[in-house]
């Protein structure tokens, strides 16, 4: 695909309505603080129009594009939920846009969700889970002590609850939810998680937080991902897509 140029003059517009908006809110561009702030300011614009410039380009060679139709259905839901005509008019010129800027960076927003649509599709919505809990504590020793309990039969959440270090499930009895491989901030409570069958307890697990005794409650081979978790990978799979472009584009920079 052929160069494509990012004019001086749409970033110095961008880039000046970035400053005006902060100069709005009292921001003092002179101190030594505003001065590195308004150069990080503007390399991120600048990085942004390159970012724009990467997903059309990629988006032209899918094929991808926004239709009429859809723009101005757009711009009329928009228009709607911002309280009306005389509302937007006034949204505009309190922004500094006219409406044709506003009109283009809808079209690019549409365009860009569709194309993160496009790329985030293998990602998928459900995946292996174990329910787990476990229990924490700071020495081998009193782990051991603590699986020797429960081999006895003693009840895991009632130990949990007295002995866990771990504060944010103690009053839980130790309950982990359910969780995909790679969520976990301790890998080796995962693993070991994984490892075991419903109901099973595990050995005493080292990881850098400590000693933990886990036991699995359930597993489930295909378990739909949560929202939060899902929109997640998703992200970072956009994020290493978009990497790949920056990486295979040719890009020069005539500014700093």
């Amino acid at each position: 695909m052929t160069g494509q140029p990012i004019l001086l003059a749409d970033y110095r517009e961008q880039v000046a309505r970035f400053e005006a908006a902060m100069a709005d809110q009292g921001f003092d561009w002179e101190s030594e603080d505003g001065q590195a702030m308004l150069a990080q300011m503007r390399r991120q614009v600048l990085d942004s129009m390159i970012e724009q410039v990467l997903i059309e380009q990629a988006a032209v060679q899918e094929g991808m594009a926004i239709s009429e139709e859809e723009l101005e259905a757009a711009i009329q839901e928009s228009i709607e939920e911002g309280a009306g005509q005389a509302s937007f008019e006034e949204w505009l010129r309190t922004s500094s846009l006219t409406y044709e800027d506003f009109r283009e960076g809808l079209r690019f927003q549409l365009l860009a969700l569709a194309m993160f649509e496009r790329v985030t599709g293998s990602v998928p919505i459900a995946a292996e889970q174990v329910h787990a809990r476990h229990i924490l504590v700071q020495t081998e020793e009193e782990a051991q002590a603590i699986l020797t309990q429960l081999q006895a039969g003693e009840d895991f959440a009632a130990l949990a609850r007295q002995r866990s270090q771990d504060q944010n499930t103690k009053e839980t009895g130790g309950d982990l939810g359910f969780f995909p491989r790679g969520l976990l901030i301790a890998p080796e409570v995962e693993e070991a998680a994984f490892a075991l069958l419903p109901d099973q307890i595990s050995g005493v697990v080292r990881s850098q937080f400590g000693y933990h005794v886990v036991q699995v409650l359930e597993k489930v081979p295909d378990r739909p991902l949560p929202p939060e978790l899902l929109n997640s990978l998703k992200e970072q799979d956009f994020a290493r897509w978009m990497q790949e472009q920056w990486d295979s584009a040719t890009i020069e920079r005539f500014i700093d």
